[in-house]
């Protein structure tokens, strides 16, 4: 990680359906961080990944990912969205699911290369999921298909990491496994995850901005409750499981 700029947004403002979601929003993600990002349903969190990809084209502003345009980019950038869409009952099996994550290395019917597999077999054993490979996604618990999913993000090799709500569908009593595996992989990438969990969030990640039409962003993963009702614009009451201290990874 050299600490370079993985993603730079500047006035960035999206207007969709007639509203305003985003609004001069600025923050520069260096290589290496892992970025959490909280707010409010219809906050504007996904809008913002959506950017950062190209999927969106903001009327105002500029969005550079590793130093070019989103587009330029995208090959570079693993994704896994909010909700992964798929029918249960087709038979696909899980490394069948991840090598589909190479389809933009090799186009949508070009053939799989012994390179293809031998990168998806890698990303699956980097979830954990390695002795699952030919099971059918379907028979798979829910923790067990996002793993799946993230290894399919992970395929491409990217050198940025885009996670929207990536432990829906976990049991609570897996998710911290899942989000260790998440601090892992952030040795190797940039990462940049939305969440609704904040305890997890400021356990895991490096720096948290909360997004509300605008961003608030002080380059810490340091929140105060004031930070947090200016992003919510509401109230907010903070409540700590267990040990009322701020939650940490195990310590003395």
């Amino acid at each position: 990680m050299t600490g370079a700029s993985a993603v730079s947004i500047e006035d960035l403002s999206v207007y969709l359906g007639g509203r305003t979601v985003l609004e001069d929003v600025n923050i520069e993600v260096k290589e290496g961080d892992f970025l959490g990002l909280i707010g409010p349903n219809g906050g504007g969190k996904t809008t913002l990944l959506k950017a950062i990809l190209g999927l969106i084209k903001p009327p105002r502003g500029r969005v550079l990912v590793l130093g070019m345009s989103p587009e330029e980019a995208r090959k570079r950038v693993g994704y896994l969205p909010q909700k992964s869409l798929f029918d249960p009952k087709f038979p696909i099996s899980a490394l069948e699911v991840v090598m589909m994550g190479r389809y933009g290395k090799r186009g949508l019917f070009g053939r799989y290369s012994p390179e293809d597999r031998d990168a998806a077999l890698a990303a699956l054993s980097a979830v954990g999921m390695l002795e699952e490979k030919d099971r059918e996604i379907g028979g798979l618990s829910g923790g067990q298909q996002q793993r799946i999913f993230v290894a399919r993000a992970l395929v491409s090799e990217p050198e940025l990491l885009l996670l929207d709500e990536p432990a829906t569908g976990i049991d609570s009593s897996r998710q911290r496994e899942f989000y260790e595996l998440l601090s892992e992989l952030n040795e190797k990438m940039t990462i940049i995850m939305v969440s609704h969990d904040i305890s997890a969030v400021s356990t895991y990640v490096k720096k948290i901005a909360c997004v509300n039409r605008k961003l608030y962003y002080h380059s810490s993963k340091e929140l105060t409750a004031e930070d947090i009702e200016e992003a919510y614009q509401c109230p907010v009451e903070m409540i700590a499981h267990g040990v009322p201290h701020r939650v940490l990874r195990e310590h003395d």
